[in-house]
């Protein structure tokens, strides 16, 4: 078995007693996909309201660069990381941060990513008696608790420029994926026993996307609501059969929806999609004419004008061939007309295209890109980058309050959570903004880690896990374990 060396020393702050404390209380429930259980971002208990490296830290361990976020499955805690030895799935005990095991594959190659990214963000899934890792470079691996192989389903790398991000779901007995691209999206459902293909469903008119789906249950029925280039839309998670359509997303789906009170909550927001900043491009017969210089019929990136249709060539280059057609082109430039940026609350029981049926609300001001919009007590939360906080009743979508300044001039890639009548958010420059829930605007703290963040927190029986950019810390508040 590994030794806590291997991946850092952990740093314990408080006597023996506190810790064992924290070992026998933190680990009665779990937190074991993306956003915690059904994906609503809804911890337990009461974490500390003021932490860090000199306050309520219960222990830190260094870990290998890797942007998943880590979930708890009972005494042990899951995460990914990108090695030496390849694309890395870690399993620490959640009392002490000490390494149980790590298990690595290694990819034909790594796929490309954005500078803020890595290949190793997808955070894993896991059940009862297994964990399943996805990674775009290389597919999913599903290992047992104690780290050994149950199956593979190697899978071709997508094509992306910027990486994959989307975590998969665990559904029935289904694990599902989705891997929309710049060319040959689709969702996918393996066979959690085995990891055989159980469904496949195309969605050729999608390009990237960023966000983990969701399913929604309510009325006696389960969707799997998928956010996505131009579309929101809704399946049936035990065939991959498309149940609705809502128009008018982003051009890049970077969120992951949210549900409460009877309605699903989903922020969008990219370049190009507000009123006032939209980008257009005129008819490829039109710019062919004026700047296809050797009259092949398609335009190379230094045919094209410097702004921002040339910054997007790769966009548009589906099939990254160095080229955009004619087809790519009127691709893009009807993405970008149709382009929306809103945050939308949508009612159940829709079947086709509901945008003008069942939109209950919707907001196009002070709106988040990354950070998932969260529901909690009644009230929609969002932070738009910059530290702008809002908040909304979830029924009706009147703003309590809009683009309240948190202190902390950041991006914010990480989600939200609610527990304990508050809201945690951290942003990208790493601290940690602590809000109190309600009608009212109130930072309660913000607590610097010194680390760029970019997972979501686990926040379980008021223990606190969070990865930053070098570590893994987890907070308890002293009180809660004497």
């Amino acid at each position: 078995m590994p030794s806590t060396s291997r991946s850092a020393i952990a740093v314990c702050t408080a006597g023996a007693a506190w810790m064992i404390a924290l070992s026998t209380s933190a680990i009665a429930a779990d937190w074991t996909q993306f956003r915690g259980p059904g994906g609503r971002s809804l911890g337990s208990g009461q974490p500390p309201v003021v932490f860090g490296a000199e306050t309520n830290l219960a222990w830190k361990v260094e870990l290998p660069p890797g942007n998943s976020s880590p979930i708890l499955w009972g005494d042990r805690i899951l995460l990914t990381a990108t090695t030496d030895a390849g694309l890395t799935t870690l399993c620490l005990r959640r009392s002490d941060g000490g390494e149980l095991w790590r298990r690595s594959v290694k990819p034909a190659a790594l796929e490309p990513t954005h500078r803020l990214s890595n290949p190793s963000t997808p955070t894993p899934v896991a059940d009862a008696d297994r964990v399943y890792c996805y990674f775009g470079s290389f597919g999913v691996i599903a290992y047992d608790r104690d780290g050994n192989e149950v199956w593979k389903h190697p899978l071709p790398a997508p094509v992306v420029e910027f990486g994959t991000s989307a975590s998969p779901v665990r559904e029935g007995d289904l694990l599902i994926l989705v891997r929309d691209q710049d060319s040959g999206s689709h969702l996918l459902a393996l066979k959690a026993s085995d990891g055989t293909q159980v469904w496949r469903t195309e969605r050729p008119e999608f390009r990237r996307s960023f966000a983990t789906p969701l399913v929604w249950e309510h009325d006696g029925t389960r969707e799997l609501i998928v956010p996505g280039s131009i579309w929101l839309k809704s399946y049936d998670p035990a065939t991959g059969k498309e149940n609705w359509t809502v128009s008018g997303t982003s051009r890049v789906a970077t969120s992951s929806p949210a549900v409460g009170d009877g309605l699903l909550f989903t922020a969008s927001w990219n370049v190009g999609g507000d009123p006032d900043d939209r980008i257009s491009m005129e008819p490829f017969e039109t710019t062919a004419q004026k700047y296809d210089q050797n009259k092949d019929g398609r335009f190379t990136t230094q045919e094209l004008p410097e702004g921002p249709v040339r910054q997007r060539f790769s966009q548009m280059d589906l099939d990254k061939d160095g080229f955009v057609t004619a087809e790519e082109w009127e691709t893009m430039r009807a993405m970008f007309a149709k382009a929306g940026n809103a945050v939308l609350a949508i009612r159940p029981g829709g079947k086709g295209e509901i945008t003008s049926t069942h939109l209950a609300w919707k907001v196009t001001r002070s709106l988040p890109y990354v950070s998932s919009p969260l529901y909690y007590d009644g009230r929609v939360y969002t932070m738009k980058n910059g530290g702008l906080a809002s908040c909304y009743d979830a029924k009706t979508g009147k703003p309590f309050y809009q683009d309240q300044r948190v202190g902390v001039g950041s991006d914010f890639y990480s989600s939200a959570i609610g527990v304990d009548g508050k809201i945690y958010i951290a942003s990208q420059t790493g601290t940690v903004i602590v809000l109190k829930s309600g009608d009212t605007f109130e930072v309660l703290s913000r607590n610097t880690l010194g680390e760029e963040v970019f997972a979501t927190p686990a926040i379980v029986d008021g223990n606190l896990v969070l990865r930053s950019a070098r570590h893994l810390w987890s907070f308890q508040s002293r009180q809660d374990t004497r």
